[in-house]
């Protein structure tokens, strides 16, 4: 049973999952516009990533017996200075992701919702590869420094990512 205060930090996490996936799709857009494709493909699959992890919530509340409630989403920021910024921000906006994953944890703990901490463990574990993921590409894209083929060796290695649903993940959504 989900306590009210616990269902809408639920509810509102599913949205911050959604917005996600909504704001690598505006970077994925940014990429294309910028001739990138490697970047615009692995921001295409983040974005396909976020979709999933907004559904394991929306899965979770509803057999939690819980209503599971979709939000309003907000616009995305869509314009950058450069790859450089958006890599940054984006790692920015994991980390604030990473940070209500935790809060959504503590709250879990302090309410005794035990079957919640199971289901929140796994976005415990995910957001450390997500951070390490995003602080990855930021730190190649720092030691290029402005280097035009550097970017394109990049992009080309940006491209070859690849997409596996979590399991018994079911992308269709049905």
């Amino acid at each position: 049973m989900l306590s009210e205060k616990l269902l809408d930090a639920l509810n509102e996490q599913m949205k911050n999952e959604f917005y996600s996936a909504y704001l690598y799709k505006a970077m994925a857009a940014y990429f294309e516009a910028e001739d990138l494709p490697g970047f615009a493909h692995w921001m295409k699959l983040q974005a396909l990533e976020e979709l999933c992890h907004g559904e394991k919530f929306f899965n979770y509340i509803c057999e939690a017996g819980g209503r599971a409630v979709l939000r309003a989403i907000d616009a995305p920021q869509a314009d950058y200075d450069s790859p450089l910024a958006v890599v940054d921000f984006s790692l920015k906006h994991e980390q604030f992701v990473s940070e209500r994953i935790n809060q959504l944890m503590s709250l879990a703990k302090q309410e005794g919702n035990h079957a919640t901490e199971i289901f929140l463990q796994w976005f415990v574990t995910e957001q450390v590869e997500e951070e390490a993921s995003f602080g990855l590409v930021l730190k190649k894209l720092q030691r290029l420094a402005g280097d035009g083929r550097g970017l394109m060796m990049l992009d080309q290695e940006m491209g070859q990512r690849t997409f596996a649903p979590p399991a018994g993940m079911n992308i269709t959504g049905v």
